[in-house]
């Protein structure tokens, strides 16, 4: 399974980005979808994972502003990003799980100027 997400960019405080992940082959639809992100310096951290049948989680900080989705037929994982805010500056990751093994996305870097 590969993994590509693409959408990120340069926006101000309080813009909307949205990301995609592109899933090859058909294995998206039995799969764990999430996105993670990365700041300089920091840990990788998770942003919010949604589950086959599509139930969102997300982490506190970005309740209320992202949202989590999914597409099987059109093998794709969306993350929608409004009211972005400087902190949330990192490079975004696309990540799946299937049968207990990680994929990853090659990450695209998302910028929030204040």
């Amino acid at each position: 399974v590969q993994l590509q997400a693409s959408g990120g960019g340069l926006v101000q405080a309080g813009g909307s980005l949205t990301l995609s992940c592109a899933a090859s082959g058909s294995m998206i639809s039995i799969m764990f979808m999430g996105w993670y992100r990365q700041a300089p310096g920091k840990q990788r951290e998770l942003v919010a994972h949604i589950s086959r049948g599509g139930s969102p989680y997300y982490v506190d900080s970005v309740k209320g502003r992202f949202t989590i989705s999914r597409d099987n037929a059109k093998n794709m994982v969306y993350l929608q990003m409004n009211n972005l805010k400087p902190e949330d500056t990192a490079v975004y990751y696309c990540n799946g799980v299937l049968g207990g093994v990680e994929y990853w996305g090659q990450g695209t870097q998302v910028t929030v100027s204040s």
